[in-house]
């Protein structure tokens, strides 16, 4: 064989293996991006949600009876009515000022890490008011830091996160929420008799969760010295273009209703079992709060198991519907287990089977709102008026919630209702078009 032929196949060898090569560190590279995706949203959502539920859960219905208030069921609906209700404008505000942003940290990263700073100041304020007014104050500034953190997170979501792996990013944020939310509750029960501690505590949460989610997400490019229309809109257009909902859209709007009536199922049980455990059932302060911490060692159980297979099978089968159902279904079976039993044992079993149906719902629930997004450009702005879904369930599950035992003055018909508005969750998301 000759030299000449040699040489030519050695390069050849040579040119493949250096494209293999190349493949592989793309390959890598693009791994080592998921990773950091799924660790920074996962631990985001845990600290943020168990800074959340520590204070909405149990500290803050705890120091409402703490203080003397007369009527803690419906004070308690007034004040999550209001820092939902406040909730709704900046989480859209917030999304489409984010999208017009440009710093060298780039156009998410500023809100996150400011509205840290403020939810974990307002959050431990909530601890420090001797009046109803003053806690439904401090609760309304700490949705606002609150808000300024999920809006550009979620966002995030859209800008850098992959179709092929958003199932499972989606996943990790999901699941991070719900083990949150069971973390949050269960620790709110260990500091129910000593509350300073835990308000100070939960604040501290929010400022652990804008730190970490800087650190561990892959850095956001810069876009300050991007191109930019240089004629400045008048403020009225901006706010105006701001709180303009997608139009022509209505996969998008299923979503939005799905999203908003699972929500409001959610939260009015939720928001309300330590009352429920208290007034509904008959324990104790003390009964009431070892129960919810075990409720949460449930919840986080098989939130993380719904978590963690959810989102990589709904990946693999290309399909978001079918999770959703299922997890409606889950729930409602889990809501009806306190109405049937009025017992221990029937708060233990909403804790397992509505958990782990709301585990399953949150790990494919901010993938299935990507793909129904009308414009991604928007991504912000219109990620915003989904993320209203859940502040206006926040709101309206209180306020129903704290209605029917007002007028009814029993928890009875809290969960019939809660059941049918989950149905109507499931219908809403079954009847998207453009979503497998």
């Amino acid at each position: 064989m000759s030299h000449n032929v040699l040489s030519h196949r050695r390069r050849k060898n040579d040119k493949f293996r250096k494209s293999g090569e190349k493949m592989i560190s793309l390959k890598n590279l693009k791994m080592d991006r998921t990773a950091r995706f799924i660790l920074g949203f996962g631990v985001f959502a845990i600290l943020q949600n168990m800074g959340f539920y520590m204070i909405a859960s149990v500290l803050m219905p705890q120091r409402l009876k703490d203080i003397g208030i007369d009527n803690p069921d419906a004070l308690l609906g007034t004040i999550n009515a209001a820092g939902a209700m406040l909730s709704l404008f900046v989480n859209v505000f917030v999304g489409s000022m984010s999208d017009r942003t440009r710093s060298r940290f780039g156009k998410r990263t500023p809100w996150y890490l400011a509205g840290a700073v403020i939810a974990a100041i307002s959050f431990y304020l909530i601890g420090t008011p001797g009046t109803g007014i003053g806690i439904l104050l401090a609760y309304c500034f700490a949705n606002i830091g609150q808000n300024m953190m999920t809006a550009p997170i979620v966002a995030t979501l859209s800008d850098r996160v992959p179709e092929w792996n958003r199932g499972i990013v989606s996943a990790a944020y999901g699941g991070g929420i719900t083990v949150g939310q069971a973390i949050g509750t269960f620790f709110g029960s260990l500091f129910i008799f000593r509350t300073g501690i835990g308000f100070a505590s939960a604040g501290a949460m929010y400022i652990f969760a804008g730190i970490l989610a800087f650190l561990l997400l892959p850095r956001e490019p810069r876009n300050d010295t991007e191109q930019v229309n240089r004629e400045r809109e008048p403020i009225w257009r901006v706010i105006m273009k701001a709180f303009t909902p997608p139009m022509h859209a209505p996969d998008f709007w299923k979503a939005f209703i799905c999203r908003t009536s699972l929500i409001v199922a959610y939260q009015m049980i939720a928001s309300y079992q330590l009352y429920i455990l208290q007034d509904h059932i008959g324990q104790t302060k003390a009964h009431a709060a070892s129960v919810i911490s075990i409720m949460s060692l449930i919840t986080m159980v098989v939130a993380f198991i719904a978590s963690i297979t959810s989102g990589p099978i709904s990946d693999k089968i290309g399909k978001r519907k079918p999770p959703v159902i299922l997890s409606c279904g889950l729930y409602a079976i889990g809501i009806a287990m306190p109405w049937i039993f009025p017992t221990t044992m029937g708060m233990l079993l909403f804790a397992g089977i509505a958990g782990f149906g709301y585990g399953m719902y949150m790990s494919v629930d901010q993938a299935l709102n990507v793909d129904v997004l009308p414009n991604k450009k928007n991504a912000g702005k219109d990620l915003g008026f989904l993320n209203m879904a859940s502040c206006a369930g926040q709101a309206i599950g209180a306020v129903i919630t704290s209605t029917l035992v007002t007028i009814v003055g029993s928890y009875i018909p809290v969960f019939p209702v809660a059941i049918v508005i989950t149905v109507i969750a499931a219908l809403s998301v079954w009847s998207i078009k453009g979503v497998k």
